[in-house]
Formats: structure tokens, C-alpha cells, sequence
């Protein structure tokens, strides 16, 4: 069994040269943004939900992404509510949401 029942990783890569990247998209305080409502939701630490920062993840054309472990599933998403959807249905419920999905 994994230490944690769903790991998290967000691209927070900022390009040096200013292509396209996740950071443009605010990903950073995306990622706080989720850390933070885990808490909250005490659905963080060990057994439960990871939330972490990656480097490039190399999907930089689908926009600011984020993948959940171990299943791989990756997201792409716009706002704060997206990102609530993926904790509430995803992280609580264990239910993948597809029209984030890519």
C-alpha cells in the first residue's frame, strides 16, 4: 500500500524565456490553494492526500495541469473551483472528474 492514498503534483514551472507554462496561470497559488483546503478538509497526511509542487510536467500546451497518484490521472484547470471540484470528488470521494480530465 502507498504511504498516501492519493498523491498530488502541480506543475509550477516558470520558463525563463516566457513560453508558455504553468506558472502564467498563477499554478503556485493554485497549489497553496489546494494544500490549504486539504487541511481543512483534514484530508491530508500520511494514508490520506499529498499536495505537492513538480517541476515541468511537459504538457504545457493543455495548460496549467496537475496529476493525482497513484491512478495518473491528469487535470487541467482555470480556477479555484476547479480545483475544489477535483478535491471534493476526486480526493474525497475517490471519483474522477472528467470534464477536466485530459
Amino acid at each position: 500500500m502507498s504511504y498516501y492514498r492519493y498523491h498530488v503534483f502541480f506543475c509550477t514551472n516558470l520558463r525563463a524565456d516566457g513560453s508558455p507554462c504553468c506558472q502564467h496561470f498563477d499554478a503556485q497559488a493554485m497549489r497553496d490553494y489546494a494544500r490549504k483546503r486539504s487541511k481543512e478538509l483534514a484530508i491530508s497526511g500520511a494514508g490520506k492526500v499529498r499536495i505537492n509542487s513538480a517541476g515541468c510536467l511537459n504538457r504545457c500546451a493543455e495548460g496549467p495541469v496537475l496529476v493525482v497518484y497513484p491512478e495518473g490521472v491528469w487535470y487541467s484547470y482555470v480556477n479555484r473551483e476547479d480545483i475544489d471540484e477535483i478535491i471534493d470528488e476526486h480526493l474525497v470521494n475517490g471519483r474522477v472528474v472528467e470534464r477536466l480530465r485530459i
